[in-house]
């Protein structure tokens, strides 16, 4: 009888120690889902600022090509206008008469 009581008595024991570390485990998990937690809204939070920045990089791009065009616009525009422009050497500022 006194041996089943003292089995018991570890058991108990033994019990005691489980819900102690059970208990542990539990405080732990709850830590660990907290800043697991955290990390998700620091994650959201960089995964925003990301989509900003590509959309911004994106805008920037397409802002690059229109002024590439303009530019290569201005420059065909330039050089028409310069075909135009004929030069005529060797007559004198006389024969050309008045400018009306």
């Amino acid at each position: 009888m006194e041996l089943i009581l003292q089995g018991v008595m570890a058991v108990g024991r033994w019990l005691e120690g489980m819900d102690s570390a059970i208990y542990s485990l539990t405080v732990e998990t709850k830590s660990m889902h907290l800043e697991i937690a955290s990390f998700q809204s620091r994650v959201s939070g960089l995964e925003q600022r990301v989509t900003t920045m590509e959309d911004y990089l994106n805008t920037g791009q397409d802002r690059d090509q229109d002024l590439l065009y303009l530019r290569s616009t201005v420059v065909d525009l330039e050089d028409r206008s310069r075909r135009d422009n004929v030069r005529l050497f060797g007559f004198l500022e006389q024969i050309e008469g008045t400018d009306t």
